[in-house]
């Protein structure tokens, strides 16, 4: 992938070094922080080179402005439908960047101040410490446009207690900072007005060392209490609702218990249920049952594959309807095809996660003596890539 020309103040993601701390800071506050290829290219950069230096014991992440990444960059994706897998390239160095993200060998503190949406979230979520705050806003909304949830998080949210993650995949609803820590998808809650003091306590370390870092995000980290109305306290329900086995089954059930007393907040979430892209919610229902009994690595093969036939309208548009209707004409009117969850067929669903030739599936490197392999440019994919340009 070339490098884009581009001074430090305006590079999309900044690396720093101090001592033994490196510090990534994610640098595009006027696009709340998205994720392009470049921003990929350069954490990848990063991160190995970090794990791979001794004097490196800490690493952490944070965004500029008040987004911390508000996950891929949509138009990218949208603009990407003109030419053949033109977007692969970066799908797959997010997906394997996510491995290593996850089994990272060094301690990674994220200072989540902001939105943390979608593949933002993935920065966030694996750390071995996620600081947020009361300005923390979390949500995983992709099948709402026809998409799926990725970047890990068919893993993550499937692991979650009872059915919290198909509540979260299905209607991409938000959590606040205090949710996230109670639901395990952060670890500290700290006052946004100290978010600053705990970088500088961070950086003041003598050593990289996890207790010693858990110790001084302590120094400044509140007990949680659930406002009451938070959703999580709705958990008998959720688990429930969504232990249905189909899609239609779960809106089924929360239809029944709508009209019941303390149960007004089932409305809005049928109606974002009911305007979602039929496609997208049955292939994440699908994506998320099945995470259950996968691994992470392959969780992340089967979400490359999902991605990579979603974005190659292997049966359906509905991924460029679902961005076109959001971010581009922004008419919130999106047509879906198929239109219903009952026109969506079982066969086509199957398609969407049938496996990929071996060298052309996802190479996640399990083997430690090999960790860093498997990248983008050792599989068939850039010659592939240049005969498309060519041809």
């Amino acid at each position: 992938m070339a490098k884009e020309g581009a001074t430090q103040d305006e590079e999309v993601v900044l690396g720093q070094e101090i001592d033994h701390v490196r510090v990534i800071t994610l640098n595009q506050p006027r696009k709340l922080n998205v994720i392009s290829s470049r921003v990929v290219y350069l954490l990848a950069e990063y991160l190995e080179r970090w794990e791979k230096d001794e004097n490196a014991q800490l690493v952490i992440i944070k965004g500029t402005g008040r987004a911390f990444s508000a996950g891929g960059d949509l138009k990218m994706f949208y603009d990407g439908k003109k030419s053949k897998d033109s977007c692969l390239e970066v799908v797959y160095r997010m997906y394997w960047l996510c491995y290593h993200i996850h089994t990272y060998k060094k301690v990674q503190v994220a200072l989540v101040h902001g939105i943390s949406m979608g593949g933002g979230a993935s920065l966030m979520v694996p750390m071995k410490f996620s600081v947020v705050t009361e300005k923390t806003v979390f949500a995983t909304p992709e099948a709402s446009i026809g998409f799926h949830t990725d970047c890990s998080f068919s893993y993550v949210l499937s692991h979650l207690p009872g059915r919290l993650g198909e509540y979260l995949a299905l209607t991409g609803a938000r959590l606040n900072g205090k949710e996230l820590v109670t639901a395990g998808l952060a670890t500290h809650f700290v006052p946004s007005e100290k978010l600053p003091e705990v970088e500088k306590r961070l950086m003041s370390l003598k050593s990289g060392e996890e207790d010693a870092v858990r110790s001084a995000i302590d120094e400044f980290a509140v007990e949680v209490q659930l406002d009451e109305e938070s959703i999580l306290n709705k958990k008998a329900l959720i688990d429930e609702c969504f232990s249905k086995d189909t899609v239609a089954d779960i809106i089924k059930s929360l239809e029944s218990e709508a009209s019941k007393e303390g149960n007004g907040w089932i409305g809005p979430v049928l109606k974002g249920l009911k305007r979602s892209s039929p496609t997208g919610l049955r292939m994440t229902l699908r994506s998320i049952r099945e995470g259950r009994n996968q691994k992470l690595s392959e969780c992340l093969r089967k979400e490359f594959r999902l991605t990579i036939n979603t974005l190659r309208m292997v049966i359906s548009e509905d991924v460029y309807e679902g961005i076109r209707a959001l971010t581009i004409d922004k008419d919130n009117s999106p047509k879906w095809d198929p239109p219903t969850l009952d026109k969506v067929e079982d066969d086509k669903i199957d398609l969407l996660f049938q496996p990929f030739q071996e060298d052309l599936e996802l190479q996640i490197p399990e083997q430690e003596e090999c960790r860093w392999s498997g990248k983008y440019e050792s599989t068939p994919y850039p010659a592939m890539q240049a005969t498309n340009v060519t041809s």
